[in-house]
């Protein structure tokens, strides 16, 4: 079980080299107020000064440590040279003479042996992202410490909980240092170590409190009760540390820390040891094994190995997900281009294919949100078109004036005994040609969906055109120019269609019923055209009596224009007019309706055949012909920028999840336990 930190810090390392940290890893985080001796507790554990230290704020980025035990100098030359046993711990750092020393992941390849450089290091590295004013970022800063004395850990030192914000910080600084402590501790996998001093109520402690937000079992939660000297006299933390306060799951653990005056002497962590176990053997004998620092450590050590065990077997299985996840990813991004003819052919293949299949309904991706591709052509032809067409009104703009208008024109000087025919010609092609633009807008309609279809091929079924943007623009392009060039054609055909119906009334149609119904009526009325001539004649005579009556005898010398006369706008028809008014509107009505059937049925033939099925036939065609040629072929297939990083990124981090699934293979089962 000893291997199981190292093995985590491996992990650590391996995903830090892809710059994510996909898994969220067992670690020890370490919360608490500003000045609770955070820092404190963190240098009695390295048994050495490193940290930054002054007035305020201090640790502003987290802190990332790992605590590595190796062999003592005179050991690691006997492993170096062969003659030794195999080291358990790493030997990352071969021919390092020094018996303690550090490395900073930003500071690749460089071993810092004076700890007060590490400091120096810490305190530049934090004002080069923070500023030098206070100001704080949750960017870690990644630090190893090698040395024979500390035991395997894996610490984050977080920036304590303030709550006036000073310098340069913003005025909701304790809120962003509670999210960034918050992201931290919610990791399931960290054990929290909370740091509150003895010398104020446990109650409000704000460590405490954060812990319980994210731990409310406290399964997770070790609480470190620091500055046990600086207590009040006559008073001790022995309810406390038995728990009988707040009782905390993991258990309670006193420290005393370095007071500024043995900093200041710069007395050694060695000699603090001491006087603090003199101080707990003293003031709190019964517990002086369990509490102080070298027990701290041994405890953190042993929690955080039993905690990595428990979380292993979720790691393995988190690594395995992950693993096949990308590797799906990976594929999905194909392979570099090598022989670019077949590439292009087969691209241009699959997108013709795919666009074909659209219109005919058996595309592999196919939407649920709404119509698309022939669906959506039928929905136009049956439901849109055909909606509109049954809504025209077959004698829509058509007034009754206007009808004994026509009748009047095509009888010329001569009044008419029957309905002329003419008149009927003429108006029937009226109300033809107003069939004309629904048609064209059907056409229109067809064509849209076809220039949607090839966003929706590139969209869902092509992801190899996804790589290259300049063979998808091209695509695009020769489809919606060879669209562009059929449309004027099946636009031409369908207006030749409302023409052909406008170049011919065929009055002996066998649909056209009414025709031979208004010709038998008309018959049996001839007997009655003699009289109506009569009384036509007479009409006419008292017409032309009023009209002289209402003009009055012109004087002499004067003309009379009698086309200055005002037509009335609307007049009581005779019955002779009403009748030749719904005969022409019955011929009308009974005749439009056949000229509508029929342009219902072919305006939707005519669209397929020259515009839909042709594009269909002749669509890889056009696109071979347009695209494949050897001068376009390399500059066709240029990746995108984006494609050609996000497979790097992807199988940089295949290639981590395959180092973390070994290191963890690496461990048996039966070392667990």
């Amino acid at each position: 079980m000893e291997s199981l930190i190292p093995t985590i810090n491996r992990l650590q390392e391996v995903f830090l080299t892809v710059g994510a940290e996909i898994i969220q890893l067992p670690q020890i985080v370490v919360v608490g107020s500003q000045s609770s001796g955070k820092s404190s507790v963190l240098e009695s554990l390295v048994g050495r000064d490193f940290l930054p230290r002054g007035s305020g704020i201090v640790t502003r980025r987290p802190l990332v440590l790992q605590l590595i035990n190796v062999a003592p100098p005179k050991e690691r030359l006997k492993i170096e040279s062969g003659n030794g046993v195999k080291q358990n711990a790493q030997n990352s750092y071969p021919g390092v003479k020094a018996e303690e020393w550090g490395t900073f992941l930003h500071c690749k390849n460089q071993i810092f042996t004076d700890f007060q450089e590490i400091r120096r290091e810490i305190e530049s590295e934090t004002e080069r992202s923070s500023g030098d004013n206070k100001g704080i970022t949750a960017e870690p800063i990644y630090l190893k410490i090698f040395s024979p004395k500390v035991l395997n850990l894996t610490l984050v030192d977080l920036p304590g909980i303030t709550k006036v914000p000073v310098g340069d910080q913003p005025e909701d600084i304790e809120a962003q240092v509670q999210e960034m402590i918050l992201s931290f501790i919610s990791n399931p996998n960290s054990l929290i170590l909370a740091v509150s001093p003895a010398n104020s109520d446990l109650a409000t402690s704000d460590a405490l409190k954060l812990a319980r937000e994210v731990d409310p079992d406290g399964r997770r939660t070790l609480l470190v009760v620091s500055k046990l000297d600086l207590m009040d006299a006559g008073t001790d933390a022995l309810e406390v540390l038995l728990g009988r306060v707040i009782p905390v799951r993991l258990g309670i653990i006193g420290v005393v820390n370095r007071s500024q005056h043995d900093i200041n002497t710069q007395k050694s962590l060695e000699d603090s040891m001491k006087d603090e176990q003199a101080f707990l053997q003293r003031h709190y004998p019964s517990l002086a094994s369990r509490a102080g620092s070298r027990y701290l450590a041994k405890t953190l050590s042993r929690l955080l190995m039993h905690h990595i065990r428990d979380c292993l077997p979720d790691l393995k299985t988190r690594v395995t997900v992950l693993s096949s996840q990308y590797q799906a990813r990976l594929n999905s991004y194909g392979q570099p281009v090598e022989d670019h003819s077949a590439t292009l052919l087969q691209i241009v293949t699959k997108f013709a294919s795919d666009y074909c299949n659209t219109i005919e309904g058996t595309a592999r991706y196919i939407q649920t949100s709404e119509l698309c591709g022939g669906a959506r052509i039928c929905y136009i032809f049956h439901e849109t078109f055909g909606r509109t067409l049954q809504s025209i009104d077959p004698l829509g703009g058509l007034t009754e004036l206007d009808i004994l208008t026509a009748i009047r024109n095509a009888t010329g000087p001569r009044p008419a005994l029957f309905v002329p025919e003419v008149s009927f010609e003429l108006l029937v092609k009226r109300q033809i040609k107003r069939l004309e633009e629904p048609s064209l807008r059907c056409v229109e309609l067809v064509h849209e969906e076809l220039q949607r279809i090839i966003q929706h091929c590139s969209s869902f079924s092509t992801q190899e055109l996804l790589r290259f943007p300049k063979l998808h623009d091209s695509i695009v392009e020769v489809v919606t120019g060879l669209l562009r060039k059929r449309l004027p054609i099946t636009n031409e055909m369908v207006h030749n269609l409302v023409a052909i119906e406008l170049a011919y009334i065929n009055t002996k149609h066998p649909d056209f019923t009414d025709a031979a119904q208004v010709s038998a009526s008309v018959n049996s009325q001839q007997a009655e055209a003699l009289d109506g001539g009569k009384r036509w004649k007479n009409e006419k005579v008292a017409e032309e009596k009023a009209l002289a009556a209402g003009f009055g005898s012109p004087s002499k010398g004067q003309a009379i224009n009698l086309l200055d006369t005002a037509v009335p706008v609307s007049r009581k028809l005779s019955a002779r007019e009403q009748r030749d008014c719904e005969v022409i509107q019955r011929l009308i009505k009974s005749y439009f309706l056949i000229v509508r059937k029929s342009i219902q049925d072919s305006v939707p033939k005519t669209v397929m055949h020259f515009l839909v099925n042709f594009v269909k036939e002749h669509l890889q065609s056009e696109l071979v012909g347009q695209l494949y040629k050897q001068p376009l072929l390399q500059e066709l297939l240029i990746e995108s920028q984006d494609t050609a990083q996000q497979r790097t990124e992807v199988a940089q981090m295949l290639e981590a999840l395959k180092k973390a699934n070994n290191i963890i293979s690496e461990i048996r089962e039966t070392h667990l336990w």
